[in-house]
């Protein structure tokens, strides 16, 4: 939304797709977690952008404050110790998700407020994406053009429960009774993000829970918390169908 270059350039991404490049897919009821990573220290805002023109702010919140993010630091929202769950709704489409990250704290009170006592989520004022651009562009007028910037994530919402991944080589249950745990097989019918989401759900049934993840090129590594400390680890060889799991759990 800021055309002016600067050196603060913050990535949003999603639990699922962890290049924040592709559209993952979440169905009603899932939940999805947030990642924000800027170049520069800085205070972070977020918004959910639903295909039907409505806007709700994602933070701050009821119970959390934006607060200042140190350069190249990965924040989860929510976090591990975070009084508040996201979970997807209907309507179905492509949502977005927008970072706002500003040198110096913004007051949103003109832009957004709880229309409820047991609201979670403020909700925006205006409808689309114009709309919060022009709103937004009132809210930053006393910083300076190079101290704001936002980047966007996308993510769908699937009308009806997404198809149940196919069956692996690797028994479902090998790895639960190991600490540490690796396979290799080939599955033809699936891709990167395929295998990652499901080995992701599966630890987060365990109680696990996300606490940051990348990809770089055909490897996705994910941290996570909960039960213990877990490491997740999914190479693709090139583009073939071959890939390589890895979980590394901690008591």
């Amino acid at each position: 939304m800021n055309p002016v270059a600067s050196t603060l350039k913050p990535r949003v991404w999603t639990d699922r797709d962890p290049s924040g490049q592709n559209t993952p897919t979440y169905a009603p009821g899932d939940k999805i977690q947030v990642f924000v990573s800027p170049t520069t220290d800085a205070y972070v805002y977020l918004f959910n952008l639903q295909a039907d023109g409505r806007i709700t702010q994602i933070l701050p919140n009821r119970f959390s404050r934006a607060e200042l993010i140190k350069a190249n630091t990965v924040k989860a929202f929510p976090g591990p110790g975070d009084k508040f769950t996201s979970n997807i709704a209907d309507p179905g489409g492509v949502n977005k998700v927008l970072a706002l990250a500003s040198s110096t704290p913004l007051d949103l009170s003109q832009l957004s407020s709880f229309k409820g006592a047991q609201d979670t989520f403020a909700t925006v004022s205006v409808s689309g994406q114009a709309g919060l651009a022009q709103a937004l562009s009132i809210v930053v007028t006393p910083v300076k053009d190079d101290a704001w910037v936002t980047d966007t994530a996308k993510y769908a919402v699937a009308a009806r429960p997404p198809t149940p991944l196919p069956v692996l080589l690797v028994p479902a249950l090998a790895w639960t009774s190991r600490n540490d745990w690796k396979s290799t097989f080939t599955s033809r019918q699936d891709t990167l993000n395929g295998i990652y989401t499901r080995y992701l759900r599966e630890l987060q049934s365990q109680g696990y829970r996300l606490v940051s993840s990348k990809q770089n090129g055909n490897h996705v590594t994910a941290n996570f918390t909960g039960t213990g400390a877990a490491t997740l680890s999914v190479k693709q060889e090139g583009k073939s169908g071959r890939f390589e799991v890895k979980i590394v759990r901690k008591n």
